[in-house]
């Protein structure tokens, strides 16, 4: 695979991860980052041996492909610059805050004949990688992913924040159209929705229940597919994982075989971006696309849209106004 010239843009908790892969990774060279913070990018450059722009459009005129790390408010207008001037692009999740600009993005790359991937991490976590072709025709899928409240991630709602990781991974396993959502969620900490629950209904006949908090006391992050004649759990934080069989002889009663899986220690970002790195390398179809990614968004909006009904329909006009964002939502 030949070496690809790589750049990040926004370099903060996450882009700085993009820039210590990149510049350690075969098939990459790490030629620059950016960041609005102008002494974190110095920073981050120094450490890795890059070199730091304070315009984009230079750097883009020197890189192959960018990851764009930025906040998710900025994913399109940046990701879109990039798109425009020909360059391969990995956007952090969501792919952006509207289907709308999800569709922009990905019409873009086709015109241009870049490359889009979107940084759903959860689907190279290696304990999902290794229980991922035990997973068939499910029945019922049930998603936890809570956290303790930080200010990263808050300029959008939980559901955009957190739930969109399992949304993706919902849709990946193929289950047919939506036909039913029902969902709940209330601000909390900030003034977007902090913690919610959707209840989603598929044509297949499957039903995913999913909850999303970041104003929890602890983490957690999983995921439990119920198919016929078997379960599958998932801790993506412990990478472990555990698969039961119904086993069924003659003459006695059902029994289950369990078998414990443990997922290797390999890094889920690093498998993403040299995953990425192999589809540009290529030309192949990226393991997450900028369609998935728009996908999940859609998704998402159609949650936020069920909790914003049922805002509507249990709350006092008096307490939708307490809401703030949400009853500006419902209203306008």
């Amino acid at each position: 695979m030949k070496r690809i010239r790589t750049g990040v843009i926004g370099v903060g908790h996450l882009g700085q991860h993009h820039a210590r892969l990149y510049a350690g990774l075969a098939g990459s060279t790490l030629v620059g980052v950016m960041d609005t913070n102008p002494e974190r990018a110095r920073s981050i450059a120094e450490r890795y041996g890059a070199r730091v722009f304070f315009d984009q459009e230079q750097l883009l005129k020197e890189v192959d492909a960018v990851s764009v790390a930025v906040p998710t408010t900025a994913h399109y207008a940046v990701a879109k610059a990039c798109l425009e001037a020909g360059r391969h692009v990995l956007v952090e999740k969501p792919i952006a805050v509207t289907p709308g600009e999800a569709r922009d993005l990905v019409e873009l790359a086709r015109k241009r004949g870049c490359l889009l991937q979107v940084g759903h991490i959860e689907r190279f976590n290696p304990v999902m990688q290794a229980v991922r072709p035990r997973i068939g025709r499910p029945g019922f899928i049930e998603c936890h992913r809570l956290s303790p409240f930080g200010e990263r991630g808050t300029d959008v709602d939980v559901v955009l924040d957190l739930m969109i990781h399992d949304l993706d991974l919902v849709l990946s396993f193929q289950l047919g159209p939506v036909e039913e959502i029902r969902a709940a969620g209330v601000p909390v900490l900030s003034p977007n929705i902090d913690i919610a629950n959707a209840r989603i209904v598929f044509a297949g006949g499957c039903v995913a229940n999913l909850t999303s908090s970041r104003v929890s006391l602890n983490r957690m992050r999983r995921l439990r597919v119920f198919q016929r004649d078997s379960y599958v759990s998932i801790d993506f934080s412990t990478r472990q994982g555990m698969i039961c069989r119904r086993r069924v002889k003659p003459g006695e009663r059902p029994t289950l075989d369990i078998e414990h899986v443990q997922g290797t220690d390999e890094e889920p970002l690093k498998l993403q971006l040299e995953a990425f790195l192999q589809a540009v390398s290529t030309g192949g179809r990226p393991a997450v696309s900028g369609e998935d990614g728009a996908a999940a968004l859609e998704l998402a909006h159609r949650i936020l849209e069920a909790i914003g009904e049922f805002v509507r329909r249990h709350t006092t006009s008096e307490e939708r106004v307490a809401n703030g964002r949400i009853s500006g939502e419902i209203d306008g």
